[in-house]
């Protein structure tokens, strides 16, 4: 199994780091969880605002994924996030963190995310800081989500996979993390009304899974 790398080890020294920075990575060393939640029941998931959706979760297979959720170390901190190509057979064109099933040749979540994330938008591992875990995220198609929050060096670079990602694009963490900024939204799913977490950043609308983490992160690092 897997673990997160302590970003103490790599990381500068605090006073060369801007207030926001070093605010993001003192709260992610002690509010993060160190180990993956990959056992008991999923806490969190689409089913916390749509109850129903867990009776149909648990007539389904649970799938183990992972994602990560790449906090580029600039001044005023950012999060990296995926347009999903126009193509793919599910979530078409929907933003999302790079991600996706844990494979069997995986070490564990955390070897899922980084790996995932090199094969869709070239990001190497090499950049990447691992800091730590959220809880496991439950989707309403029997995903159970690992998430993975790191910090990723400024001069990385990108190479994006065409058949999976239509592009990458990074959004303020401030703006993320600021409740304000939350919003709950409804439609009807496998003739159910959803209820989910979304956030409309410029032109961008951030819904479902993806937003449910990031508020995710929001309670357990800075509510």
């Amino acid at each position: 199994m897997d673990h997160a790398v302590p970003f103490s080890d790599a990381a500068p020294a605090e006073a060369e780091l801007s207030a926001p920075l070093a605010d993001f990575l003192t709260r992610a060393r002690t509010k993060l969880m160190s180990t993956p939640d990959i056992a008991g029941d999923p806490r969190r998931g689409d089913h916390e605002l749509t109850p129903e959706f867990r009776a149909l979760v648990d007539q389904r297979p649970v799938r183990a994924a992972a994602v990560l959720i790449p906090v580029i170390m600039r001044p005023e901190p950012t999060v990296l996030l995926t347009l999903r190509s126009a193509h793919l057979p599910s979530h078409a064109g929907q933003i999302a963190f790079p991600g996706g099933k844990i494979d069997p040749t995986d070490a564990g979540p955390l070897d899922a995310a980084l790996r995932e994330a090199e094969e869709e938008v070239g990001l190497e591992r090499a950049r990447v800081r691992p800091l730590g875990y959220l809880d496991s995220y439950l989707s309403r198609t029997g995903y159970r989500i690992v998430p993975v929050v790191a910090a990723v060096e400024t001069d990385f670079g990108l190479r994006l996979n065409p058949g999976e990602v239509d592009e990458a694009f990074e959004v303020p963490l401030d703006f993320l993390m600021s409740p304000a900024n939350h919003q709950r939204h409804s439609r009807e799913a496998e003739g159910l009304i959803r209820t989910f977490h979304a956030m409309a950043y410029e032109k961008r609308f951030i819904w479902g899974i993806t937003a449910g983490i990031l508020r995710t992160l929001y309670e357990r690092m800075y509510a």
